[in-house]
């Protein structure tokens, strides 16, 4: 026997929940192309594939996630943070009984539109497109796997279901917010989707206070102040004065599945309240159904508040933040002026596109060691073109 696409069709329709978003044909709206159906893997399991084999998410790799790429090999990048999201986004799921491969579909293409360094450099290149509808990066990763990826002959973009490229755009956290123009933005995500928004902010909460420490910006002294904090070592019973990398690993774990915890217990109270009983239910909700609890939200903000004062605004993360952004600003300028020194592909597409569109096109896709490079080669009199 065979585990073929109409068996894990026929699995999906008997096991997952009535609110799940089934992958059957029947039960999606499909893609813009429409394509013959693979004979083992459904329509959700191709997608992710396809997302998984593209350039952009290969360049996920050396992308700032908080700490610049070449600051050490231990952080966390933006692939890595991926990753994460990925599987808690799939635990998820799976106790939940949606669908597990739409989660992980939305989950591998979530952070697919960001930029090199960080959220620096996206508020750097919306400064700059402000007059050319600026820079989101949810908006520039749908476009990604709608146009930007060439990897068919038969259309641009990845041509991914409905369904993966609304969890795409609606990808919501404190620091996103969705413009769903095409998407039915009166309308909520798929509860895949809205799985993506609490594995995003389980992860990089945790995260990265993990690599805070590691890198010792901010102290197990300075936590004290934080009550997840302080609950994590009563429960492991750790002395903050005393803590090995093995202690610290341990408070991560009992965070992320505490965290974890919480959002499957509120979810399911919410499920049960809300009555839904069909994705398009889930959609028009009048709130979201995936969420933590109301005291665990306290918390997180209160862990979220003390990474933006000792992490994030740390000196010598703005300090980096400072050059990157003078420096992916100078790029910008420089191309714009000087179109005849980007690569002849992004030349070619100048012809029908604003320069500034395909400047911030390119800039965008770059590495953080590839925006680099080009500041020398362009601006270093030194440097080799």
């Amino acid at each position: 026997m065979l585990a073929t696409r109409e068996y894990l069709e026929t699995i999906e329709l008997e096991h997952l929940a009535p609110y799940a978003q089934l992958s059957k044909h029947t039960h999606t709206r499909g893609r813009v192309h429409p394509e013959p159906e693979h004979a083992y893997r459904t329509a959700f399991q191709r997608d992710r594939d396809r997302v998984l084999h593209t350039t952009a998410f290969r360049r996920l790799e050396y992308k700032t996630q908080v700490f610049v790429n070449y600051e050490g090999d231990h952080y966390r990048t933006r692939l890595t943070h991926t990753l994460e999201v990925s599987q808690i986004a799939r635990t998820l799921a799976r106790v939940l009984l949606v669908n597990e491969d739409l989660t992980e579909a939305i989950a591998l293409a979530h952070d697919l539109g960001h930029t090199p360094f960080g959220h620096a450099g996206e508020r750097t290149l919306h400064d700059k497109m402000l007059d050319f509808g600026g820079f989101n990066h949810n908006t520039h990763g749908l476009r990604i796997v709608e146009e930007l990826e060439d990897r068919y002959p038969s259309f641009h973009g990845l041509n991914l279901t409905w369904e993966v490229r609304e969890g795409i755009i609606k990808h919501a956290t404190e620091y996103d917010t969705p413009q769903a123009v095409d998407y039915e933005p009166q309308l909520r995500s798929s509860l895949e989707g809205q799985i993506i928004n609490t594995a995003d902010e389980i992860a990089y909460n945790t995260h990265d206070l993990d690599d805070g420490l590691r890198s010792g910006l901010i102290s197990p002294q300075q936590l004290l102040d934080v009550e997840l904090w302080r609950e994590a070592l009563r429960e492991l019973q750790l002395d903050s004065n005393s803590l090995s990398s093995l202690d610290r690993n341990r408070i991560i774990h009992y965070l992320i599945n505490r965290e974890v915890t919480d959002v499957v217990q509120a979810t399911e109270r919410g499920l049960q309240q809300s009555q839904v009983n069909s994705p398009d239910e889930v959609r028009a909700a009048p709130q979201d159904l995936v969420v933590f609890s109301e005291a665990q939200s306290a918390l997180n903000r209160e862990l979220r508040d003390f990474l933006y004062r000792n992490l994030y605004r740390n000196w010598r993360v703005m300090r980096m933040t400072a050059k990157v952004t003078h420096m992916v600003g100078e790029l910008f300028d420089y191309f714009v002026e000087h179109p005849e020194l980007l690569p002849p592909e992004h030349q070619l597409r100048a012809k029908d596109l604003p320069i500034q569109r395909v400047v911030c096109d390119y800039i965008a896709g770059m590495t953080d060691r590839y925006a680099l490079q080009e500041y020398r080669r362009l601006l270093d009199p030194e440097e080799k073109g």
